[in-house]
Parts: C-alpha cells; sequence; structure tokens
C-alpha cells in the first residue's frame, strides 16, 4: 500500500460517514465546475456551457468519468466482453457518420442526408447489421457435434412465424380492400400492416374463444392414458400425432387447454374490462359533470387506490378472497374480476374525468343545461359521444393490462383454478420443460406455447390501439 492509499484512507476515518458524504458531494460539484470551465474556454462562440446551470455540469461530468472509466477498464482491466461491446458500439456510431456522408456525398448534399440527425443515421446502421447479423445467424446448422443447438432452432421458427404472420396480415389487409362494405373497404385501404395484423390476431382468437368447444379436439378437464408427450407429432422424439402439440404432466392434451384457455382468459379479461370501464368511466363523467364534494371524494379516494401498487394489492386481496369464497360458496373467479376491475377502474376514472372535464366546459353543454337537460341526457348524449376515442384506446391498453394480471395471478397460483384450463396457469405448470431445452428443444416449447398465445394477443392489442390513437389525433400517414 503507498502513502497515497494511506492518506486517502486517514482522510476517510477523519471525516467519518456523514463527512464522506460531503467530501463526495464536494468532489462532484468541483467536477462540475471543472467541466463548465473548460468548455467555456473551448466555446468561445457558444452559449451552451456560460448557461449551462452547475447541477447539470455535474451530471455531466460524472457521465464522463463513467464513461472514461468504462473504457480504462475494458482496455487496461482485461474485461473483453467490454471491450468488444465498445468496440461494437464505437464501429456503428463511425459506420452512422460514414454513412450519412457518403449519402450527402453522393446525392449532391440531398435533403434525406442533409438534414438526417446523427441518431437516425445510427438508426439505419444499428438496423442494417441487425439484419445481416439474423441471416447470419438463421443459416446457422442446428447441429454441433450431434447436439442440438437449441438458441438456433428457436430462432428460425420465430422468424418463420413473423414471416408467416406478415404473409397473412397482407393477404388479410389485401382481401378487406375488396371485400366488405364500402366504409370497411375504405378502412382497409388507410390500415397499417401493424393494424391488419393486430385485427386479423384479434379476430383469430375471438373465434378460438367462441367455438372452443367445436374446435378443440379434447375437454379441458380430460386425462388421456399418455403424458409429458413431447409436442411436434414425431414419434422418434416423443411425440405422438394424435396430440401435436403434446400433453402436460398427467395428461392433458396441451392443443386443447390452450384452445380453452383462449376461452376463459381472455373471456374473463374482456369481462373484466367491461366492469373497469363501466365503474370507472361511470364515476368520472358524474365527478367531472357534478364537481363538487363528489369530484374531490371520489378524486381523493382514487389517489388512495392509485397509491397502492396494482399487482401486489390484487394479489393481497385475492389472497384473502382464497379463504373467503368456500365458506360464500362463491367461485373465486368472481372475485378476480371483481377485485381487478375495482383496481383498474381508478385509471380509467382519471381518463374519464380529466376528458369530460374539458367537454363540460363547452357551449353546447351549457346550452343543453339552460334547455333543463337531465344528468342522463349530459352523460349519455353530449359527454359519451365526444369522449369514445379516447376511452376506445384506453380500452384497449386497459385490457392489455387486466389480460397480463389475470395470467400473473393464475401463474402465482391465485387466479383462474383448475380444472379450468388459463395460460398463465399452463405456464407455471409447465416450466419445468425449459430446463431440457439444451438438449431437446421441443420439450421446452410446451411453456413457450402458452407464454407465446399471451405475448401475441398483447402485442395485437397495442399495434390496433396505435393506430386508433393516431387515427383519433387527426393525423395523417
Amino acid at each position: 500500500m503507498t502513502p497515497f492509499d494511506n492518506s486517502i484512507g486517514d482522510l476517510l476515518v477523519f471525516f467519518g460517514k456523514t463527512g464522506n458524504v460531503l467530501l463526495v458531494l464536494g468532489i462532484i460539484t468541483f467536477g462540475g465546475f471543472l467541466f463548465r470551465s473548460i468548455g467555456q474556454l473551448f466555446d468561445n462562440r457558444g452559449e451552451t456551457f456560460v448557461e449551462m446551470p452547475l447541477f447539470i455540469a455535474s451530471l455531466l461530468a460524472i457521465l464522463l468519468l463513467a464513461v472514461v472509466s468504462l473504457i480504462w477498464s475494458a482496455f487496461f482491466g482485461g474485461r473483453a466482453g467490454l471491450r468488444t461491446l465498445i468496440l461494437f458500439v464505437a464501429a456503428i456510431v463511425f459506420g452512422a457518420w460514414a454513412f450519412r456522408y457518403a449519402g450527402q456525398l453522393l446525392t449532391d448534399n440531398a435533403p434525406l442526408f442533409r438534414d438526417m440527425p446523427f441518431g437516425v443515421a445510427f438508426g439505419y446502421v444499428f438496423g442494417a447489421l441487425a439484419l445481416i447479423g439474423g441471416i447470419w445467424f438463421f443459416l446457422q446448422p442446428v447441429e454441433l457435434d450431434g447436439a442440438p443447438r437449441a438458441s438456433v432452432i428457436f430462432f428460425r421458427w420465430a422468424v418463420k412465424g413473423f414471416i408467416g404472420f406478415a404473409i397473412a396480415a397482407f393477404l388479410f389487409r389485401l382481401a378487406g380492400r375488396y371485400l366488405g362494405t364500402n366504409g370497411t373497404r375504405k378502412l382497409f385501404r388507410q390500415m397499417p400492416m401493424t393494424a391488419a395484423f393486430g385485427i386479423l390476431v384479434i379476430l383469430i382468437y375471438t373465434i378460438v374463444s367462441v367455438f372452443a368447444g367445436v374446435i378443440a379436439p379434447f375437454g379441458q378437464e380430460e386425462v388421456l392414458a399418455n403424458s409429458n408427450i413431447v409436442p411436434g407429432g414425431d414419434p422418434a422424439v416423443g411425440g405422438d400425432p394424435d396430440y401435436p402439440l403434446g400433453t402436460d404432466q398427467i395428461g392433458r392434451d396441451i392443443l386443447s387447454r390452450l384452445i380453452y384457455g383462449a376461452q376463459n382468459t381472455v373471456g374473463i379479461a374482456f369481462a373484466t374490462t367491461l366492469l373497469a370501464f363501466f365503474i370507472g368511466g361511470s364515476l368520472g363523467f358524474l365527478a367531472a359533470t357534478l364537481g363538487g364534494w363528489l369530484d374531490q371524494v371520489l378524486s381523493r379516494l382514487v389517489d388512495v387506490l392509485m397509491a397502492i401498487p396494482a399487482l401486489i394489492f390484487a394479489l393481497l386481496l385475492m389472497t384473502i378472497a382464497t379463504a373467503w369464497a368456500p365458506k360464500l360458496g362463491i367461485p373465486l373467479t368472481f372475485f378476480m374480476v371483481v377485485i381487478i376491475a375495482v383496481i383498474d377502474s381508478t385509471r380509467v376514472f382519471r381518463l374519464a374525468r380529466a376528458v369530460a372535464m374539458n367537454i363540460v366546459v363547452m357551449d353546447y353543454i351549457e346550452a343543453a343545461k339552460l334547455r333543463g337537460e337531465g344528468l342522463a341526457y349530459l352523460v349519455f348524449r353530449e359527454i359519451l359521444p365526444n369522449a369514445t376515442a379516447p376511452l376506445l384506446a384506453e380500452f384497449g391498453l386497459r385490457f392489455c393490462f387486466v389480460f397480463l394480471t389475470i395470467a400473473s395471478l393464475s401463474f402465482l397460483g391465485v387466479g383462474i383454478q383448475p380444472p379450468l384450463a388459463d395460460w398463465g396457469t399452463m405456464v407455471k405448470d409447465l416450466a419445468q420443460f425449459i430446463n431440457f431445452a439444451a438438449f431437446a428443444p421441443q420439450v421446452a416449447t410446451a411453456p413457450l406455447l402458452a407464454a407465446g398465445a399471451i405475448a401475441l394477443l398483447t402485442v395485437a392489442v397495442n399495434f390496433v390501439v396505435d393506430w386508433m390513437l393516431h387515427k383519433s389525433s387527426g393525423l395523417k400517414e
């Protein structure tokens, strides 16, 4: 240990814990002052550093010190992974600059490249490298030294699924442009590919949910003779053509439970979202229309409920309901619907109240009041039609959150109860098969099927909601 190290240690001991904090703050402040002073020295013609607050300068100094520390640790500390990452980012930064500069030279300084921000150029280069890397990884062999490469296999399945859904969405949008009424054809002509994909997935889920009893080859509670059948239907690896997606540990058909899971999970989530919007929307409109003490009481109550994390609050209430449900003779699913609806209605209340507050000050509302119209007329004939667009967009988002909450509660064991099929419960029950991914990728697909069904519907609904928000905002394509 050098004398310098001893002196620093003695200094820290001398100042104590509180003094150490003050010492660190002093060093940060001095670093910010030094950073700003150097900037002012080299930036004579600009006002960036002259008008920069000391707090911002201190944060930038800390960030600069962290970057220098990472670079030093990567190149002189022997951290190969960090060094590779830094060199990769540096290569993309240089490639972005070269891409923009080459575009300016080749296009005679066209506006596309002349006005292109550096972040956009960085995105183009990063996207190109990601595409090249994805193609290279897709072409890698699925086996290495006789052992399957699960990462390559799963990546190939994901790419094929993405291409398949993209083609299906394109054909769906193309058919919609020539079939149907004038209104629907116009809608499909304005529809982006992402929205077409979302609507197609939602339609498929809806059809599967409604006709689950007809589509499913077996019942959701039916226990078959063979258990732990590998998905894929290949007898060579433990599959069975009669069970294309295999069976679980106790012999239930996974395909049938996925289909019934759509009926249970999606159907219950839709009903819960409707109830949440009925509660939150009604109270929000009443609070905005009547105001006064009712508005204050409801708003403060909503603030208290929103201060509690939603999933933790729902888990706590569902744990209590688990003990009450058998005594009262009420299904636990009923308690889950009410609990999630009440918790999510707080978010709907805030939106409905905010939208209604902007509507109730309009002239036509005042005219309706002067005509002597009642509260029901004001809410259903004046406020609700003008609040439909934002509420519909919020309905899609709320549905996603409710859907994920139900899946999370089921995964934790307090949601939809067996023998009903539920995707969250299926992920929990089949999660152990993930451990076999290294040497039997087909086995590991069992829990991924339910998780993929959850993710696919969430993405599809968000695509449709984004399009609805774009349309309601009045922006042009």
